[in-house]
């Protein structure tokens, strides 16, 4: 197997991570689950109190119990009675801390589940709201990445990282209040020490979070990869190819370990550091406390105020040798999260990122409305289904509304567009398709015929020059209304998950089975529908997996059927059945354009012959135009088209 260069095994430059996230993601938080927080943050307090609270036990069980019986003042039936009670007393404060831990992982569950569950409906709306361009330019597998690896991080996040991260700041707070409270010299002692923590931890957690960052662009670059590589499977085992994508898989697979690699190198390191760091904490300590009560110096701290000035007692230096190793262990807990927290703010901003994503604009004021003919003749809006429809223009100068027919007639003037700015793929395209013409594309691949298409759906918007549909132009009609006044049936078919009938229906909601059933005919697909186990019934998956790819186009041929609409869309439509199918759908098709206006694109010519009129393109410019008869009769390059096609058969 091919082997990646080391140079391209080097890590890209890695992404930054925008500070806002977090902030953009807890006022969500608060904003839906207020109250359910404020409960959150009880239990942790209360559960930070809890684990404190040991060490205040230990102190007093040493000072008041154990020193008193070791120096003889008192027996061990005298303080036997207090050190049970104080056991209670602990046993209480513990069943409130795993009561209090108990309901707030419970809540956390909640919170994060529903809140995932929002955030991933937030995302889908916000998908079916995006242009086609979004989808052009993004791969399925990386838009994937996006409800699958990214929200997983941030479930990691707000169940287990954040909770975490906040318990153990109580916790640190609580007993940095406990250890003033014993000895001010030992907290001193533990706050450079802690300051060191936090030097190394953001140094180490910094480098880390750039990489993270740049690990998840990985992740979606490589399912996007396995995404394409899955769906051209077939194409990939009948060209042998197999080694071939193993050494590209091999490449964007080095990526993404050479980003993990060094991620997680900084995050791995950073947990040992600390914990090494807390032991020689707990050495320090020791030995400072030690020498202190030895030397006999004053011990400052808060509790002189209450007990006097005392030397450092033994009760003293264990109690704090306890809670310096809460305290360490506490800030080495929360820079472990922080690895985490960086993956997740990553996986949250790419999420952002989809949510932020300028969505289709629609300018269009002109709807498609339901008409009839009142008793003058003249068009009207209805409120019931009538058959016939009409544009509603409304007229901003003078607030007037007119209604125009809805024909199918379309006409181009001079149009230029380029699907990026500096690179013009269509040149002053000009035509005029009337009512119940049909219109052929022909020109070699890539010459601009599908970009036609997709401008007079509004997929794309044109740079210059004018699209009318029936004298409106199509910039002033809203986007939904223009894309349901047209029929459309594309070289790639998908079927979706549900029956041969929903499939069918999913060009016109409300079409009757009748309907269906009638479109079906048309486009000759009711033979082999009613040779199905369950004939309509019969359910779909996996793109129509269980189909034929004739079948598969026929059933997307009765779909622009079913949509009966007034200008259909013929991309390619018959190109993947065979000649004898072929007669049969022109026939069904030839009922179904018949006073449509229909713009045909296909590269077998024998499907244009009887077309109105035939365009031929070539790098975008309309170079020749007529009927059959005429373009051969010119001799030009339609004509070498159609004689090569015919010489190659």
């Amino acid at each position: 197997m091919p082997k990646s260069s080391p140079k391209k095994n080097m890590p890209k430059k890695a992404m930054p991570l925008n500070p806002k996230v977090l902030g953009r993601l807890l006022k969500i938080l608060f904003t839906d689950y207020k109250w359910q927080l404020i409960v959150v943050a009880v239990c942790l307090v209360l559960g930070a109190l809890a684990s404190s609270s040991s060490s205040i036990f230990l102190n007093y069980i040493i000072a008041n119990c154990i020193q008193p019986v070791l120096g003889g003042v008192k027996t061990y039936a005298e303080v036997k009675p207090v050190i049970l009670r104080c056991c209670g007393i602990m046993c209480g404060i513990y069943a409130i801390g795993i009561s209090a831990f108990f309901l707030y992982t419970r809540l956390m569950v909640f919170v994060s589940q529903t809140f995932l569950g929002k955030l991933r409906k937030r995302m889908f709306d916000k998908m079916e709201s995006l242009p086609v361009k979004y989808f052009d330019s993004n791969t399925h597998g990386e838009i994937m990445s996006h409800y699958t690896n990214d929200i997983d991080t941030i479930r990691q996040l707000i169940s287990e990282s954040l909770p975490h991260v906040c318990q153990s700041a109580v916790i640190v707070l609580v007993v940095f209040f406990v250890m003033l409270y014993y000895s001010v010299w030992l907290t001193f002692i533990v706050i450079a020490t802690i300051a060191v923590m936090t030097l190394i931890a953001k140094k180490i957690g910094g480098a880390s979070g750039k990489y993270f960052m740049q690990q998840q662009k990985t992740i979606a670059k490589v399912e996007g990869f396995v995404q394409e590589m899955m769906h051209g499977q077939k194409v990939i085992k009948v060209f042998c190819h197999e080694e071939e994508a193993k050494a590209d898989f091999d490449k964007v697979n080095s990526e993404l370990f050479a980003d993990c690699d060094k991620a997680h190198t900084y995050a791995n390191t950073l947990m040992p550091i600390m914990g090494n760091i807390g032991n020689i904490l707990y050495v320090i300590l020791a030995f400072v406390g030690c020498v202190l009560s030895l030397t006999g110096a004053t011990n400052i701290a808060f509790q002189n105020v209450t007990e006097g000035i005392t030397g450092m007692t033994l009760a003293t230096i264990v109690s704090f040798l306890h809670l310096g190793k809460i305290f360490s262990n506490n800030v080495a807990q929360v820079s472990q999260q922080i690895s985490s927290v960086i993956m997740a703010l990553a996986g949250a901003d790419r999420v952002f990122r989809l949510i932020d994503t300028e969505p289709e604009k629609d300018n269009g004021y002109v709807e498609l409305v339901n008409a009839r003919y009142d008793e003058n003749g003249n068009l009207v809006e209805a409120a019931e289904r009538t058959g016939i429809w009409a544009w509603k223009h409304p007229h901003q100068a003078d607030g007037t509304v007119t209604y125009v027919l809805l024909k199918g007639d379309i006409e181009m003037y001079d149009v230029d567009f380029g699907y990026v700015p500096e690179k013009i793929v269509l040149h002053d395209v000009s035509l005029h398709a009337k009512p119940g013409e049909k219109y052929a594309f022909v020109g070699a691949t890539g010459a601009g015929k599908t970009t036609i298409t997709n401008l007079l759906n509004r997929f794309y918007d044109i740079a210059d020059g004018k699209i009318r549909y029936d004298g409106i132009n199509i910039n002033k009609i809203r986007k939904s209304d223009l894309r349901r006044s047209l029929g459309m049936v594309l070289q790639d078919t998908n079927l979706f998950t549900g029956t041969v009938r929903e499939n069918i229906r999913y060009g016109r909601l409300d079409a009757t089975d009748e309907e269906v059933e009638e479109a079906a005919k048309i486009a000759n697909a009711h033979s082999f529908i009613t040779r199905l186990p369950q004939g309509y019934d019969t359910m779909l998956e996996s793109d129509g997996a269980n189909l034929s790819q004739g079948q598969r186009q026929l059933l997307s041929i009765a779909r622009a059927a079913v949509a009966d609409a007034p200008v259909m869309i013929l991309d390619e439509a018959t190109s993947s059945i065979d000649t004898r199918t072929e007669m049969l759908v022109q026939e069904g098709t030839d009922r179904l354009m018949k006073g449509r206006t229909v713009f045909v694109i296909a590269h077998r010519l024998s499907t244009v012959q009887n077309a109105d009129t035939i365009v031929v393109l070539d790098h975008g410019k309309v170079i020749e135009r007529g009927n059959h008869e005429e373009l051969i009769a010119l001799g030009g390059e339609y004509y070498q088209l159609y004689t090569g096609a015919f010489e190659l058969e």
